[in-house]
């Protein structure tokens, strides 16, 4: 059941009154973050009502030990976790012997705010104790884009009634656990340390070092006591104080969290972070935090006018996005909760290449997107020995489906040994990059290294079926994992089959272009070009897929029509999402999708396929989908667009516009779906505005939304930065570059110089 309390506005997500039955939503929906670290929107004062408790730091993780049994051979020795690290956000507030907590008072005005123009969360409240005080208070929270080591509340106390004693305690706190604990265990070990204002702690087996700071600013016109409070996991500041109706009473903390994964001198950085932001006032820290965000949104934003739930939704998602990752660290990736929740452990998926990448690609400088390829090149060792791990030989690289560091730690057989489709959106990635930017230089440098390694893994994957005279891919798991173990997954098939040519192109390319830099890859990588190379084609033209000639329609799986096929409409809606209802038995032997591999495929390689064969599979595969995977809705969109289906394409992008604001799937309390986030972004972009590459050219195909008065945004392409704006009426593109630019519409050239107008276009 969707969840639709949240008021609907362009630049704000705005909680107008409490809800405590969604208050793990809320915490996960209203997070902030700067790519550095990230905050839930837990409350600084005391909550005794349901909460998660979270804070995380990029690039700090620890190695759970994964137990399991000889069966299992080459299973992942631990499942890999971003660690909740130290609540930097805490303020006890007590009035007299009367301590603030929402779960017990009466609140009689409650708004939480998150502004996504400036990156600041707010929220005021009044409220009435229990002995019938009446109070006023208002907190603001960042975490400072212009220094990422820094986080801010402000915290103003107002009496309305009340007269009496008031108590701030404000504190750093590492007595942490995971919420996904075993028996409570605590992955930090707490360090002594001589600053009086910190706390300190080193991550068990990593060793990963964090250390916080704390610095505190208390204002009251009336005489006040501060006194300190310090064990190894906690420091505070309390301060003591008188307040009367009509008086305000207020806090700043700003503290600075460094770690020794950021910095090599983690004591020296804080103490020099510390000294620049003590005299700076709350104004100043903001006002420098919130230009930072008005200069993004210059450059990333999407504008929709006429519809403000779609508006909303991908305003916020793409801010989740640029909070998430900003790209400076190629040791660094994106989670599928990013900074959010701890659900699957904060590591990095396929997600990153298959979603991500694209808007990356088009929003922020090409070296980000760079960085997020050598992020993987700079574990192609590991993959090498992952695959080695499964039996597989002579450089075959298998890239893991979950990692921190390169190492696969996932810990569930059917994701971890079968869901290899991982390697081919990691190729299509090298791809997707050279073909946007125009850069063959990765290829080179990185790329060529990474694509032979997976096609070595495909090579030796696909067995040769003699019953067929065509090779086949058995017992694998597609992105739909609904079906487990499934023997010639169509998606899997296609994607191997595009690896081995794609490779095969690269090589020959190089060859024939730069022969000294490609011979000293080929020698460096033992490549026998002539056994290899033939092989790979061999497979390629004999690779097998599955097929229905009744329907027309490529199958998923060579088993798929033995099921019974009915629509997913006919489910009982009381049972969905399916996960939380059926047994696994019972969703494995149905007909149901959480994400259509092969609609995925042809969103992919939609180039290699007609319109009229999109249609079909789409009419067939979609009304079996339950989009119980964040990726799905946002392929669908895209391919709606594509086949003129403009209702189902709005359908689907509000969908995923609106996932986590709406609670689709009822998970939203775990932690956002960052990685899926960037598919709104390409439902936007790919879908209604219809862009592709063709031949080095950016090419529009608009169709927007009948709701939609206008659509526009901004993207890099090339060295120039292009303005697209679609009205039911018109296009307009322009641009800040002094190149001209070859530019094709709705199938027609132009020469794009300052400002281009094309009427009458869209009717």
């Amino acid at each position: 059941m969707i969840k639709a309390y949240l008021k609907k506005d362009p630049w704000k997500i705005i909680e107008d009154q409490f809800h405590a039955d969604y208050s793990m939503v809320s915490e996960s929906i209203f997070s902030i973050g700067n790519g550095y670290m990230g905050q839930r929107a837990n409350f600084e004062e005391t909550y005794s009502g349901e909460s998660l408790q979270g804070s995380y730091i990029s690039g700090v993780y620890y190695p759970d030990k994964t137990r399991v049994g000889w069966w299992k051979n080459g299973y992942p020795e631990y499942f890999a976790k971003v660690l909740n690290s130290l609540n930097w956000i805490g303020i006890n507030i007590s009035f007299g012997d009367e301590e603030l907590d929402l779960n017990t008072a009466k609140i009689h005005e409650f708004s939480r705010v998150l502004n996504m123009k400036s990156g600041v969360l707010s929220r005021t409240m009044m409220i009435e104790l229990a002995s019938g005080k009446k109070l006023e208070l208002t907190f603001e929270r960042f975490c400072s884009y212009n220094t990422k080591e820094l986080g801010v509340v402000n915290c103003v106390v107002k009496s309305i009634d009340y007269e009496g004693p008031l108590s701030l305690d404000a504190y750093l706190d590492f007595d942490v656990r995971n919420q996904d604990s075993n028996y409570d265990e605590m992955f930090w070990d707490l360090i002594d340390t001589d600053h009086s204002n910190s706390v300190y702690a080193k991550t068990k087996k990593t060793e990963f070092e964090v250390l916080a700071s704390l610095n505190c600013e208390y204002k009251s016109s009336t005489p006040f006591d501060k006194t300190i409070h310090q064990s190894t996991a906690i420091y505070g500041e309390r301060f003591t104080d008188v307040i009367s109706p009509g008086q305000e009473k207020s806090i700043l903390k700003k503290v600075i969290i460094t770690t020794s994964f950021h910095h090599d001198n983690l004591e020296l950085q804080n103490q020099t972070l510390r000294q620049s932001v003590r005299t700076k006032d709350f104004k100043s820290l903001k006002l420098s935090h919130s230009d930072i965000w008005e200069k993004k949104w210059d450059e990333i934003d999407i504008k929709i006018e006429g519809d403000v739930a779609a508006q909303q939704g991908v305003r916020y998602n793409i801010f989740q996005l640029h909070q998430t990752y900003s790209g400076e660290d190629a040791r660094l990736n994106i989670g599928p909760k990013g900074f959010t929740g701890e659900k699957y452990g904060g590591s990095t998926y396929w997600d990153t290449e298959a979603y991500c990448l694209p808007f990356y690609l088009s929003t922020s400088d090409q070296k980000v997107a760079k960085n997020l390829l050598q992020y993987r090149h700079n574990h192609l060792d590991l993959a090498i020995e992952n695959a080695e791990k499964l039996g597989f030989t002579q450089g075959a690289a298998l890239y893991p489906m979950v990692t921190m560091n390169g190492e696969e730690c996932h810990n569930e057989w059917e994701i971890t040994f079968e869901e290899i489709h991982r390697n081919g959106a990691i190729a299509y990635a090298i791809y997707d990059y050279t073909q946007y930017t125009g850069d063959d230089s990765y290829l080179l440098d990185s790329g060529m290294e990474v694509l032979i390694g997976i096609a070595r893994f495909w090579a030796q994957r696909v067995n040769y079926s003699k019953r067929l005279n065509q090779y086949v891919i058995l017992g694998v798991t597609g992105p739909n994992e609904y079906e487990n173990n499934v023997n010639n997954n169509w998606y899997t098939n296609y994607i191997a089959k595009w690896c081995l040519d794609y490779t095969h192109q690269v090589i020959q390319s190089a060859l024939e272009n730069n022969p000294m830099k490609a011979n000293q890859i080929l020698v460096k990588n033992n490549f026998d070009s002539e056994r290899e190379l033939n092989h790979w084609k061999e497979i390629s033209e004999k690779m097998y897929f599955p097929y229905d000639e009744q329907e027309s329609v490529f199958l998923q799986q060579d088993g798929f029509m033995d099921k019974e096929i009915y629509p997913a409409s006919e489910i009982p809606t009381d049972v969905i999402p399916l996960h939380h209802h059926w047994s696994w038995d019972r969703i494995l032997r149905s007909c149901f999708i959480k994400q259509a591999d092969v609609l995925q495929g042809m969103y992919f390689f939609e180039d290699q396929f007609d319109v009229d064969t999109i249609r079909r599979h789409f009419h067939f595969y979609e009304p079996l989908t339950v989009h119980e995977s964040s990726l799905s809705p946002c392929v669908h969109s895209i391919l709606a667009c594509k086949i003129g289906d403009n209702d189902k394409a709005y359908e689907m992008y509000l969908r995923t516009a609106r996932l986590d604001l709406d609670d689709y799937n009822n998970d939203t309390r775990d932690g956002l779906h960052i990685t899926s986030m960037a598919g709104t972004w390409l439902s936007i972009v790919k879908g209604f505005g219809g862009m592709r590459v063709k031949d080095g050219k950016l090419s529009f195909e608009p169709q927007i939304p009948e709701e939609w008065k206008s659509l526009s945004f901004k993207i890099k392409f090339r060295n120039h930065n292009i303005c697209i704006l679609f009205s039911q009426e018109q296009i307009i593109l322009s641009k800040d570059s002094a190149e001209p630019l070859e530019i094709i519409v709705n199938n027609t050239m132009f020469t794009l110089r300052d400002q281009l107008e094309v009427a009458a276009l869209l009717a």
